[in-house]
């Protein structure tokens, strides 16, 4: 491998005198510059990263912890994260909690030992049921900075992306209500996490901000192992005055549409369903169900940008929360 030496002692000038070239640097002559260059070019050298990091102290590698790859949402928010750290020369280590607060606690101590300078991360359901997210605030203080993106919790003080959860469910639910609709269920597998609560009180307070809607707020929770099918069949096959669905995780929404479709239901002559996420299968059932866009790439971008600004100016004292809008997107589903 050729090094700043070897091309120093070739051209009879200094190793800072290569070095400063190579970096355009203004206290070299432009005649200097472009003969540092096309040597380099001429010999293919290549920076040693490794050494460079050192200088630096910087890897230039961020540590991503999402929850489950299987999962839409997480899928795509990676591959966000990747193609925007990419553009502004960094690479990513990923890391995969599947749900449970240990794998998470493990990736985190792996990781930052040096081998990132920042971590971006969606927190683990395991940890946000429990309430304990000690660990992650023992990173915080080693002074490794930490982006939380979906799923966060006021307990942490950091930077953090977000999409304005209450305020989609409460705008979907003012949109089935001028429908006219009078009976409207909301439907959640994700009512232990933070995201799932903000959500479900947008629907609740949609409601009681409506004086001629008569009903309780009605919800209906399936937990992430169980088989909703037969939840939801018997919601609507037991209660044929049910007008309007909202589903605020990206699974019973489809579900929903499938089993009233099943009943006879006629959409949305019958019955309103509105999903979250416009990703994956949603926009491609018959009818075409109306969604809840979470503009995950956005949200994916956002984070990176936001740790490397954190990266730039540690000094920053007042975490950062970026809200990203949310987009109703109306389809066959809903009037």
């Amino acid at each position: 491998m050729v090094t700043l030496k070897q091309l120093a002692e070739q051209l009879n000038v200094s190793v800072s005198t290569v070095s400063k070239a190579l970096h355009n640097s203004e206290e070299i002559s432009q005649d200097t510059i472009e003969r540092v260059k096309a040597l380099a070019e001429h010999l293919n050298y290549k920076p040693n990263k490794v050494a460079i990091s050192l200088k630096n102290s910087r890897t230039n590698t961020i540590g991503v912890i999402i929850p489950n790859i299987l999962n839409h949402f997480f899928a795509k928010a990676l591959l966000a994260i990747e193609e925007e750290a990419s553009k502004q020369g960094y690479n990513i280590i990923t890391c995969l909690s599947n749900e449970d607060k240990s794998k998470e606690i493990n990736s985190l101590q792996l990781l930052s030992n040096g081998s990132v300078d920042g971590f971006i991360m969606s927190i683990a359901e395991e940890s946000q049921i429990s309430g304990n997210i000690d660990h992650i605030n023992e990173i915080l203080n080693q002074n490794i900075p930490i982006v939380l993106f979906d799923r966060v919790s006021e307990s942490i003080a950091c930077d953090k992306v977000i999409i304005d959860d209450f305020g989609a469910a409460y705008e979907a639910t003012k949109h089935l209500l001028s429908e006219g609709r009078s009976h409207i269920v909301l439907l959640s597998n994700i009512d232990d996490l933070s995201v799932g609560k903000l959500r479900t009180k947008g629907y609740v307070q949609a409601l009681k901000e409506t004086p001629n809607y008569n009903r309780e707020p009605i919800i209906i929770t399936t937990k992430r192992n169980e088989v909703i099918d037969d939840t939801i069949q018997n919601l609507l096959g037991h209660n044929s005055s049910i007008d309007g669905i909202i589903s605020i995780d990206n699974i019973t929404g489809v579900v929903a549409l499938q089993k009233a479709l099943k009943l006879g239901y006629k959409l949305p002559q019958d019955i309103s369903i509105i999903g979250f996420s416009d990703d994956n299968v949603l926009q491609f059932t018959d009818p075409k169900l109306s969604t809840i866009s979470q503009h995950t790439l956005d949200i994916g971008k956002a984070s990176v940008k936001l740790l490397l600004d954190r990266l730039k100016n540690k000094e920053k004292t007042k975490p950062i929360t970026q809200t990203i809008k949310t987009k109703l997107i109306l389809r066959e589903t809903t009037k």
